[in-house]
């Protein structure tokens, strides 16, 4: 910390000084992952969007691990199973078939609404908010499958601080077992939609697509989601000196664009660059 014409100037002030001019809410979560979180509003609860995608991910390797699911069981994509936006799916006739585990990939990477009612579907509700509360992640709930009209309810909620939770379990290898968790991590590295988190931060982690079964020094395990009343992005940034967890969740805008400078972008982006160059000059703490 440092000081100001005689004021403490926490991480958490410098972070909220940060987002002076952001006209909407900003909640954040970060971990060091050595005994060293940054809480601002990480309790309070949004429309999760695509995020929520982490827990059915991490419910269809649990079941798998308990063999009660399969990474190889084959789904085939229905018409009625069809929600427009994100994902290749849905370019695609329906019959087709897809391993489970590579519904989940599509469901991550590119953010796949198809697949991610594959394996809502394949899974069951039931299951995936029974292993949201396994791993103590008590705010956040999957309420349904995605369509593509609206009208039915927010898809699901989630907090910061569960979202980081998760990401900290991941980043720890105790998300189901030591061997499901770099497996997820691997397909996390793959997302694409990273400029909340990685905008700002240096080229290097726009170079790792994530193919690589050996790491690079940085890189970014995430996911991202949006919707009209949120954009919300997270997950593990992995640097030389350890890695960290960083959550970012935006609501109360009144851009509902689906555009690259999106203030919720832009300032998020800042804040994400704030916490990598205080945990690179400490050399891997907050």
């Amino acid at each position: 910390m440092s000081e100001n014409n005689g004021e403490v100037l926490t991480l958490e002030k410098r972070i909220q000084d940060e987002l002076t001019g952001l006209d909407a809410r900003m909640c954040i979560y970060a971990d060091d992952l050595r005994g060293t979180a940054v809480s601002i509003g990480s309790d309070e609860v949004f429309e999760s969007a695509s995020t929520i995608k982490i827990f059915v991910l991490g419910t269809l390797y649990a079941l798998a691990e308990k063999g009660k699911a399969s990474l190889d069981s084959l789904l085939t994509y229905r018409e009625d199973q069809f929600v427009d936006g994100t994902g290749v799916i849905r370019s695609l006739d329906p019959g087709f078939t897809i391993r489970a585990k590579d519904a989940a990939t599509l469901m991550i990477i590119c953010s796949d609404n198809i697949a991610a009612n594959m394996l809502i579907e394949y899974l069951g509700l039931e299951a995936i908010n029974a292993f949201i509360r396994q791993i103590g992640c008590l705010s956040s709930i999957l309420h349904r499958r995605l369509y593509s009209e609206g009208g039915h309810g927010p898809l699901g909620d989630i907090t910061a601080r569960d979202m980081g939770r998760f990401f900290m379990l991941l980043a720890k290898g105790e998300l189901v077992s030591p061997s499901a968790s770099l497996q997820m991590r691997h397909v996390f590295r793959r997302q694409q939609y990273k400029e909340m988190l990685t905008g700002q931060l240096p080229p290097c982690f726009w170079q790792d697509a994530g193919l690589s079964e050996d790491p690079p020094a940085f890189y970014a395990a995430s996911k991202s989601g949006s919707m009209d009343a949120c954009r919300n992005d997270g997950g593990i940034i992995h640097t030389p000196f350890g890695e960290y967890v960083l959550i970012l969740l935006c609501k109360d805008f009144k851009n509902k664009l689906e555009v690259p400078d999106h203030p919720a972008f832009l300032y998020g982006q800042r804040v994400s660059r704030l916490l990598f160059d205080q945990y690179v000059a400490k050399k891997g703490t907050f």
